[in-house]
């Protein structure tokens, strides 16, 4: 099989017309369905029956969120139903990816590095709009990229382990190509959220990112989804990554340049469920439920259930209420356990106060090699040397002049190749 790509993709410029070119996308999308209310209705059925397969199991005690031991990945002895857990609800929590102490290790430093460097008086706040659209304001999030303990994480043999595992569950080649190698990484340099005891947190309500209107708009989305655009739902797998490293989303500072095949984060501290933490509709296929969604006669033809561009892709009770009574939180987690959900798992951070414990994490997904994802990286490969923000956030830039910021002498043979160094 050859490679998917051979060369750098630029984004998809985006519509003048940004109301009419939703209302041409619907148009076409519909008369290629040629009855989307039936489509949807088998896709509603499908998520009615998942939905309701949750709420059961949650109500008996029984965790919905797959937890896997880090030991049996190491030692390729993941249980066959925990492999089948994953699968079906495209999350998991990895126990111990890292050792406990050195999480806390990691958080002790960060806390160094941040105050060492005065970013409590000069950080000036959220400088991006990605959740504008959303009822819950946004968690604590820093715009931190390069510490060394970010940079440590990403570049560890644990974690890479951890990522080819969540890599495995996709089908990486298919059409005569390989769209992905899941066994190398890429950098996707990310932020760090520190929640302090007692702090309250409006939270995020539920969404999906990787995408807004992109997923209806672009050719490539409408490839991926092809099956769904075509009426034959059942067809539909979320896990077959054909095509998805070929979609070249609309410029922004709030959408992601990279195919994530997982979104992701390290604990530093302790959080329970009931700390204003991650929650999740684990159900990966509800994508499919939602693209159909948008197409009905009861929505305005140049409306997508409200999505716009350059923010992240509501989910609401006005339009989606079949999903949510799916939420549910994670399980409790300690420092050095990671958390990851499927790129395009709906998900939220639940409003709530952690009155005795911090809320600290780092963002790390799993982001394969391939074209698409290596050319990014390279451009953080830049930005690394610089100090400045990476190209898929605002451009803050603290960094820049900051002492004790990792530089190339702290990265190990992966860490340069993560970011084309």
């Amino acid at each position: 099989m050859s490679p998917a790509t051979t060369t750098p993709r630029t984004p998809s410029p985006v519509p003048a017309d940004m109301p009419a070119a939703i209302t041409a996308a619907k148009r076409e999308l519909r008369a290629r369905l040629g009855d989307p209310a039936a489509a949807l209705a088998e896709a509603e059925a499908l998520m009615r029956s998942e939905v309701a397969a949750v709420v059961a199991e949650r109500d008996a005690g029984r965790e919905v969120f797959p937890v896997v031991r880090y030991a049996d990945i190491a030692a390729g002895t993941v249980p066959a139903e925990t492999v089948e857990a994953v699968r079906r609800r495209g999350c998991a929590v990895v126990r111990g990816t890292f050792p406990r102490e050195r999480a806390e290790a990691w958080d002790a430093e960060l806390a160094a590095y941040l105050g060492e460097n005065g970013f409590a008086a000069a950080y000036r706040g959220p400088a991006d709009d990605v959740f504008a659209g959303l009822a819950s304001s946004r968690p604590q999030i820093y715009p931190v990229y390069w510490s060394k303990p970010q940079m440590q994480a990403r570049q560890d043999d644990r974690m890479s382990a951890v990522r080819s595992f969540l890599n495995s569950f996709w089908k990486h080649a298919s059409e005569g190509r390989v769209w992905f190698d899941p066994d190398r990484d890429t950098g996707y340099p990310d932020r760090i959220r520190r929640r302090e005891p007692g702090s309250a947190s409006l939270g995020l309500s539920p969404h999906t990112d990787s995408g807004s209107v992109e997923r209806w708009l672009l050719p490539a989305y409408q490839r991926v989804f092809r099956h769904v655009f075509s009426g034959n739902v059942s067809a539909y797998d979320p896990w077959d990554g054909a095509h998805r490293t070929e979609v070249d989303e609309f410029p922004s500072t709030v959408m992601c340049s990279a195919f994530r095949t997982f979104q992701g984060w390290t604990a530093l501290s302790e959080m329970r469920p009931t700390d204003g933490v991650l929650n999740v509709v684990p159900i990966p296929s509800a994508m499919a439920y939602m693209l159909l969604r948008a197409l009905q006669d009861d929505i305005a033809e140049d409306d997508l259930c409200g999505a716009v561009n350059g923010q992240a892709l509501p989910v609401t009770e006005l339009h989606h209420s079949v999903l949510l009574p799916a939420l549910t939180p994670i399980p409790a987690v300690e420092p050095g356990d990671t958390v990851w959900w499927h790129g395009d798992l709906v998900h939220s951070v639940a409003d709530g106060s952690n009155p005795e414990r911090w809320g600290n994490v780092m963002y790390i997904p799993a982001s394969p090699h391939c074209e698409k994802n290596a050319a990014y990286a390279r451009e953080c490969g830049e930005r690394f040397l610089r100090g400045t923000s990476p190209g898929d956030f605002a451009p803050e830039d603290y960094e820049a002049n900051w002492s004790g910021r990792a530089r190339t002498a702290d990265l190990n043979e992966r860490g340069r190749a993560q970011l084309g160094l």
